[in-house]
């Protein structure tokens, strides 16, 4: 039967049904591995971007639970049946139902052994699901059900064996192609390749989900593993390679995405990432720009807050509307203000009298921090070498090695050394700075990313 037809019939059968107080028209209409068969059917159009079906898969779970539950052992002497209850369970179906229909089929031991293992793993006992699946190989069972298995064994081996996990879920993409599995898979694949620091991988499966999938109502959870892996990867994939991606999304997606990662790019002190994404939020396409747009004007003052060119940074700030931010966005305001006022003001003169009684310079820069009403930062991370004493040279933290590094002292400030009784205003000050750096970074790092 094609698939429009059966698409037809289904819409048929779910207006009569609508009409019955419960869903014995559906029951005794069809078995169970139709029921499930068209429900893969309206998963698959869902994930083509058809939101309209989604009421219509919550009526269909809701059928084929209902003739599930009713289903004898005569029932799963169809293999088909069998096979759907297998697929339900894997599409989103209650695991009470599954379990109790599988208590009452007289299966196989491997068709048994894939169910104890489909039914570990609804109830959320990941260990248990893993020991039962994995002598079961996806690639010999029929194509519903081994995609479906393929994709479940990834998903569960992500966190372990995140290698055989992309190759499961190649699998399960080659089992059962423009499909929601496919979407799932192709889904799950960009943020394990992310974690595991795969570019090229990375690159491909984003590439070939913005180009399928883009529209699917699970694409906001794509989102958020893409914006984590350019962030994660930013060394690795090349700002052309990010315009190529995102180039295959609606303007709007676009922007929102572009957004989304100047923010993260911005927080986690990628100047060059933020700027680049910035401007491309910006930009628009199509001659339509979003120079009105405040949280893109944010996003690129924060990576630029202590910089050469802080009074137009400040300037920018000021001219953001606050109104148009989220919460979250009117504190990472806030703390660029903050900061941005810290970096210009005049550094405090030490006494001479507290001097000697410190005679290490960054002790005494640490005591003027505290005079001047700062609180201690604990906890704070900084990619940023610690200001050494005058004279001395900064060790880069083991965190990022010393090529990486910034710092915050003034290219032009010649290094002098500090005499016995000496303090170096200056020291005071850049120590200040370097404080006040490490307080918004906590702030950013606590806002919502």
């Amino acid at each position: 039967m094609k698939r429009a037809t059966v698409i037809s019939r289904l819409m048929g059968l779910l207006l009569l049904a609508a009409g019955y107080p419960s869903a014995g028209f559906a029951q005794d209409t069809l078995q169970p591995y139709q029921l499930v068969r068209s429900l893969q059917l309206i998963q698959d159009r869902i994930a083509a971007g058809d939101h309209a079906a989604m009421p219509m898969q919550a009526k269909l779970l809701e059928m084929t639970d209902a003739r599930l539950r009713e289903a004898d052992a005569e029932d799963f002497k169809d293999a088909r049946n069998f096979r759907a209850l297998l697929v339900y369970g894997m599409s989103g179906g209650n695991p009470v139902t599954v379990e109790a229909a599988v208590s009452r089929a007289a299966a196989d031991p491997p068709n048994l052994a894939i169910a104890r293992g489909v039914i570990d793993y609804l109830n959320g006992r990941p260990g248990e699901a893993i020991e039962a699946l994995t002598p079961i190989d996806p690639m010999m069972l029929s194509g519903d059900l081994g995609a479906f298995l393929a994709l479940v064994k990834g998903s569960l081996l992500a966190g372990d064996q995140p290698a055989v996990a992309l190759t499961l879920l190649d699998e399960a993409r080659l089992l059962s192609p423009g499909t929601l599995v496919e979407e799932a898979a192709l889904r799950r694949s960009v943020g394990i390749a992310a974690a595991q620091g795969d570019a090229a991988r990375f690159a491909l499966a984003s590439t070939q989900y913005v180009e399928r999938y883009l529209y699917s109502p699970y694409a906001s959870q794509f989102a958020d593993s893409f914006v984590s892996g350019v962030i994660a990867l930013h060394m690795s994939i090349s700002q052309d390679k990010l315009a190529d991606i995102t180039s295959m999304m609606d303007p709007e997606r676009e922007k929102v995405i572009y957004l989304r990662i100047a923010r993260r790019a911005a927080i986690d002190g990628l100047g060059e990432l933020s700027a680049f994404a910035s401007a491309r939020a910006v930009q628009g396409r199509d001659g339509s720009t979003n120079h009105g747009d405040p949280r893109a004007l944010l996003y690129s003052s924060l990576s630029t807050v202590t910089s050469g060119t802080i009074a137009d940074v400040r300037a920018k700030l000021g001219k953001i509307d606050r109104s148009r931010l989220s919460d979250g966005d009117r504190a990472l305001l806030d703390a660029a203000q903050t900061i941005a006022g810290e970096v210009v003001a005049p550094p405090a003169s030490l006494p001479a009298t507290r001097a000697a009684a410190s005679p290490e310079p960054e002790a005494t820069a640490v005591k003027a921090d505290d005079a001047a009403g700062l609180p201690p930062v604990e906890g704070a991370v900084s990619e940023q070498p610690a200001i050494a004493p005058s004279g001395t040279k900064a060790a880069a933290p083991a965190s990022a090695p010393a090529a990486d590094s910034t710092t915050v002292l003034p290219a032009s400030a010649p290094a002098t050394s500090a005499g016995p009784g000496t303090t170096d205003p200056t020291d005071a000050a850049m120590m200040k700075t370097r404080r006040q750096l490490d307080l918004i970074d906590q702030m950013l790092g606590a806002a919502p990313k």
